[in-house]
């Protein structure tokens, strides 16, 4: 197939020999290569060899004609069709451009005629045939380009997966003396993400409270398990020191580069915070608290009251529920509580994938001689942050 137009290969269709031959010079005295054929069936075969580009045709042959021939052309090859004939009265230009052709001119004509077509013809051939080049390029191209853009989401889905796991190993390494396994920094961060989700937060933050919430207690790596292991209620001293467990987070967490640290160090600092301004470290009241503490609040909380501790046993479902609902304004932001209280079958769910035997009803629990119904002001009785 040609590169430009003078690299084009015609061929000459016509049952007269006196004509194949006279255009067969005019084709190749204006530069390009012509072969020529006597009948539909013949060209249709040199055709097939794929060295053709257009193929000049007359309508009234023998055997297949040039309709036909046009046709066959059009359905099985990329080549161009000029008809010609000197019956125009029996067919129309509009009909011969219907069936595929790529110009039409009847006989007789001047040859200086005919080259301008094939010319025009070539031109838009080559035109297309860069648009071809030049789209498959770009196929190509996108191609390329989104093998490596999935090389390259493939490359950032490992760093953030191992990028993760850092962060969820050093939470659990904080939690490691204070809990019994790593699973309630698992729990809380999906409460945190449901709460989040109930209250319309943006996806970008619900996956940053996600992934950040479980660093929520990583300033405990500063706490003496003197302090932090101690089964009975804490000294104010005791429990002064407990508290700067959330400025100690939050000074291991600052000037990070990393969003998600941005917000574990905020979360650190703020989810000891109380609605009424009563909590700690800051003091602070309502929507001054970050939102983000706000909600890893109540779901830390939650799923402390919810996990044996050393100082405590496990609360039914009923109960814990109860302890944040009565803290509503007071201790936790009510919008958040009434997210949180909305999603109890979510919250069952988690309890039972962590815990199939976990007591969620008051029928299902054993209070111990020392406990008696517990209430929200437990939490500072007990010296416990």
């Amino acid at each position: 197939m040609m590169n430009d137009l003078q690299d084009a290969r015609i061929l000459i269709v016509d049952d007269e020999d006196i004509i194949r031959e006279m255009l067969q010079e005019t084709i190749v005295y204006a530069g390009y290569g012509c072969d020529i054929a006597g009948n539909g069936r013949e060209a249709l075969k040199q055709v097939s060899q794929g060295a053709i580009d257009v193929v000049i045709t007359d309508i009234k042959m023998p055997g297949m004609d040039g309709i036909e021939l046009l046709q066959r052309v059009k359905e099985e090859h990329d080549v161009d069709v000029i008809v010609m004939t000197g019956f125009i009265e029996d067919f129309t230009y509009e009909r011969i451009i219907e069936l595929g052709a790529s110009d039409f001119i009847g006989k007789p004509f001047r040859n200086k005629e005919l080259l301008v077509r094939l010319k025009r013809v070539l031109r838009e051939r080559s035109l297309l045939s860069e648009q071809r080049r030049t789209h498959q390029q770009l196929v190509e191209y996108s191609q390329d380009l989104n093998a490596s853009l999935e090389k390259l989401r493939q490359a950032h889905r490992e760093v953030q997966d191992a990028y993760l796991d850092t962060i969820n190993r050093l939470a659990i390494a904080a939690e490691y003396r204070d809990e019994e396994t790593g699973d309630h920094i698992i729990r809380m961060s999906r409460y945190s993400a449901m709460i989040g989700e109930r209250l319309g937060l943006s996806n970008v933050t619900v996956a940053n409270l996600r992934y950040a919430s479980p660093m929520h207690d990583v300033g405990k790596i500063g706490i003496p398990d003197r302090i932090l292991l101690k089964p009975g209620k804490l000294t104010p001293d005791e429990f002064e020191i407990m508290k700067s467990h959330t400025t100690i987070g939050a000074d291991i967490l600052a000037n990070s580069r990393a969003d998600i640290l941005h917000y574990a160090e905020e979360i650190a600092l703020s989810h000891h915070e109380r609605w009424d301004g009563t909590g700690y470290p800051q003091g602070v009241a309502g929507e001054k608290i970050p939102v983000t503490g706000r909600i890893v609040g109540i779901a830390d909380v939650f799923d402390a009251l919810t996990s044996d501790r050393p100082y405590k046993d496990a609360y039914p479902l009923e109960v814990a529920l109860e302890i944040i609902r009565r803290d509503r304004g007071r201790h936790f932001d009510p919008e958040a509580v009434d997210a949180f209280l909305g999603l109890k079958d979510d919250i069952i769910g988690v309890l039972r994938q962590f815990n199939p035997n976990r007591p969620l009803s008051f029928k299902e629990f054993r209070w111990s001689d020392r406990e008696t119904y517990p209430f929200s002001d437990f939490i500072a009785d007990s010296g416990r942050p």
